[in-house]
């Protein structure tokens, strides 16, 4: 494991392999809490949302109820492909550390339409206006559609590696979209999720997203120093200025009893 303080590898790809057959997206599709294979969404829009809770927050209980409001969205909203909320389990970057995330929320959608319907939903609202601003100190979103040619798919217990990217000045967000592409591509297989921002409003200049899905947190930490990662980073790095990376461990659907993850 590297040292936060030892940081310098501005963009983190997967080990990349083969995804396994019985690999499975976790999906909320009714107040059933209904799960399905993540191949029904072939190219997701992924919603992203970085919060910085208050500490009073966090002391008092009301961040966790921040989190039980937005993870009790999936039965409540229709249209969502996946949604996990929850506690941020490491900053990896200085971009990350400076900006002092303690929770995020993941969710997945079919179409940029099925966003705006959860956005304007009044369960969503009805948890942002009752949760999620009277305790978080800091917002920060970013969406994408994926542009990876394989799903991603997420399941309880999934290590997450979330990238945030601001491409160097007079580089096209589409050249860097094109090379991760490029670099993933010709690295082999992964699970991976990436693309170009399209809500610019919130995002702090950040243009780039990237999700990187493992089985476990032990899993996420071997790719540290793995020859086709560096490979793949170093194709991209050149591209890049600032750049936020931080871990998370995915959470059961809604109804499901907690998963213990392994840290």
């Amino acid at each position: 494991m590297i040292c936060l303080k030892a940081f310098s590898s501005p963009l983190h790809l997967p080990t990349l392999r083969r995804l396994a057959p019985s690999s499975s997206l976790r999906v909320a599709a009714s107040a059933a809490a209904m799960s399905s294979s993540s191949s029904a969404v072939a190219a997701p829009v992924e919603h992203i949302v970085l919060l910085k809770a208050r500490p009073e927050a966090v002391a008092s209980g009301a961040a966790a109820a921040m989190v039980a409001s937005l993870q009790a969205l999936a039965t409540q909203v229709p249209g969502l492909a996946y949604i996990h909320a929850g506690p941020v389990l490491r900053l990896r970057s200085p971009a990350a550390e400076a900006l002092g995330t303690t929770h995020l929320l993941h969710s997945r959608y079919a179409t940029k339409q099925d966003l705006a319907t959860y956005a304007a939903h009044p369960a969503h609202v009805a948890a942002v206006q009752g949760h999620v601003l009277p305790n978080a100190l800091d917002i920060t979103a970013i969406d994408w559609v994926n542009a990876a040619e394989l799903p991603s798919p997420v399941s309880p217990g999934s290590a997450v590696r979330l990238t945030l990217a601001k491409a160097k000045e007079g580089v096209e967000v589409s050249q860097l979209v094109e090379k991760v592409a490029a670099a993933t591509k010709a690295a082999g297989e992964a699970k991976v999720s990436f693309g170009e921002n399209f809500s610019p409003a919130r995002a702090k200049g950040y243009q780039f997203g990237m999700v990187a899905v493992f089985d476990s947190v032990e899993e996420l930490d071997a790719v540290e120093g793995d020859g086709k990662v560096e490979e793949a980073k170093a194709a991209v790095r050149p591209l890049l200025d600032e750049v936020l990376v931080l871990d998370f461990v995915a959470g059961p659907a809604a109804g499901e009893a907690p998963t213990p993850a392994s840290l």
